[in-house]
C-alpha cells in the first residue's frame, strides 16, 4: 500500500481545489492512501473524502501568534512529530508557499511539490527533492491533479473533478420548490455582489416558492443577510453554524447562488447546482467547478482586475458598487441559475 502525507494548510478554497487529486490517484493507483496537514478549521473538509486516512490539524498563524504556549503545552512537538513519522513513500507540498515548506521540511523525503518557477512562491521549492514543473495559468483544480499526476507517476485524467463527496440525492430542479443557499459573504470589497441585488434575488426567488438560506460568519455578514431577509417569509438568516454542519446541509439542499468565496467551491464540490458570480477575479483560475456549476464573469472594460479595491472611474455601471457587477443584474443571474437546473435535469 503507498502512504502519501499530503500538505495542504488552506484557504477553504484550496483545500476543496485539492479534492479531485485525490480521487484520481485513488483510482489511478488502488490502495493509496493519504494522511492531510491542514488548517484546524478545514480537518474536517479534509477527513471527508475516501482516500484520506488522517488528518493532522496545524494551526501556524495560532502557533505563530503565541510560540511559546505552543511549545509550552507540547501541541508543536506533538504536531512535528506526526509530520516527521517515518512510513511516508511520498510527500506531497500541494501549496508551494513559503508557510507549506516550512512544514514540508519537517517531513521525511522523498518530498515532492511545485518547482520555484511554479510555485506562488518560489522559495517553497528549495526543501523539495523532487521540484515539478506545473504550468501556470490553468484553473487551480487542474494544476493539483497535474502535480499529483506528476509526484504520483500516473497518467493525467482527462474527466471532469470528481471530488469525492457522497450527495445523498441528486438535486431538486428548480422547475419545484427548492432549497437555495446565497453565499454573499467574501474578503476583498470589489468582490462584493450589491447587496440590492442580492434582495432582489431573494424576492424572485421567493416568489418562486423557493426557500432561501443566508449562511454568515461574522456581525457584517449577518447583518447584511437580515436586511437581504427583511421581511421574506421564504428568506432565513441561519444560525451560527460550524463548517462541519454547513457541509452537511449543502449535501442536502439544492441550488446556490455564490461570490468568490470558499462556500462557492465547497458548494460546487457537495453537488448544488448553481452559478458563482465574478466581478474582479478570473473564473478561469479559480471559478467554480462542478458538475452542476458554471461561473458567470462581469463583462466590463476593466474585468477581472485583480484587485481589491475598485480603481475604475468610467461612466459606465455608476450607479452600482462595484460597477464591473452592473453586467450581472439580478434578472441575468437568475436566468443562468435556471438554465443552469435546467441543463443539469438532463
Amino acid at each position: 500500500m503507498t502512504r502519501v502525507l499530503l500538505i495542504k494548510t488552506s484557504s477553504m478554497g484550496d483545500v476543496i481545489h485539492t479534492l479531485p487529486a485525490l480521487t484520481d490517484a485513488a483510482r489511478a493507483l488502488p490502495g493509496i492512501r493519504f494522511d492531510w496537514v491542514v488548517e484546524e478549521a478545514f480537518a474536517d473538509i479534509a477527513a471527508r473524502h475516501p482516500a484520506v486516512d488522517n488528518v493532522i490539524p496545524c494551526a501556524l498563524r495560532r502557533w505563530r501568534k503565541h510560540p511559546w504556549r505552543a511549545r509550552r503545552t507540547g501541541e508543536w512537538r506533538a504536531f512535528r512529530e506526526q509530520v516527521s513519522a517515518p512510513g511516508y513513500d511520498a510527500v506531497i507540498d500541494a501549496q508551494g508557499l513559503v508557510k507549506s515548506a516550512f512544514v514540508t521540511r519537517l517531513a521525511r523525503p522523498p518530498r515532492f511539490g511545485l518547482d520555484r518557477y511554479s510555485a506562488r512562491e518560489g522559495l517553497s521549492a528549495r526543501v523539495l527533492d523532487h521540484p515539478l514543473p506545473v504550468a501556470r495559468g490553468q484553473h487551480a483544480i487542474a494544476r493539483v491533479r497535474e502535480l499529483f499526476a506528476r509526484a504520483l507517476g500516473y497518467d493525467l485524467p482527462t474527466s471532469a473533478p470528481d471530488y469525492g463527496l457522497p450527495r445523498p440525492a441528486a438535486p431538486r430542479p428548480l422547475t419545484q420548490p427548492a432549497e437555495i443557499v446565497f453565499c454573499h459573504g467574501t474578503t476583498w470589497p470589489t468582490k462584493h455582489y450589491p447587496e440590492d441585488f442580492w434582495r432582489l434575488l431573494a424576492e424572485r426567488a421567493c416568489r418562486a416558492g423557493h426557500q432561501v438560506h443566508l449562511p454568515w460568519g461574522n456581525d457584517v455578514e449577518r447583518e447584511r443577510a437580515e436586511r437581504i431577509a427583511d421581511g421574506l417569509a421564504g428568506c432565513e438568516v441561519l444560525s451560527a453554524m460550524s463548517l462541519s454542519a454547513l457541509t452537511d446541509a449543502f449535501l442536502r439542499w439544492d441550488a446556490f447562488v455564490a461570490v468568490d468565496t470558499g462556500l462557492a467551491h465547497l458548494a460546487a464540490a457537495a453537488g448544488m447546482t448553481g452559478v458563482g458570480l465574478y466581478g474582479p477575479t478570473d473564473p478561469a483560475l479559480t471559478g467554480v467547478l462542478g458538475q452542476r456549476a458554471r461561473s458567470l464573469s462581469a463583462q466590463f472594460p476593466c474585468a477581472p482586475c485583480v484587485q481589491e479595491r475598485c480603481t475604475y472611474r468610467g461612466e459606465l455601471g455608476r450607479d452600482v458598487t462595484p460597477p464591473c457587477f452592473s453586467s450581472l443584474p439580478p434578472e441575468t443571474v437568475w436566468l443562468a441559475l435556471l438554465d443552469t437546473s435546467m441543463e443539469a435535469a438532463g
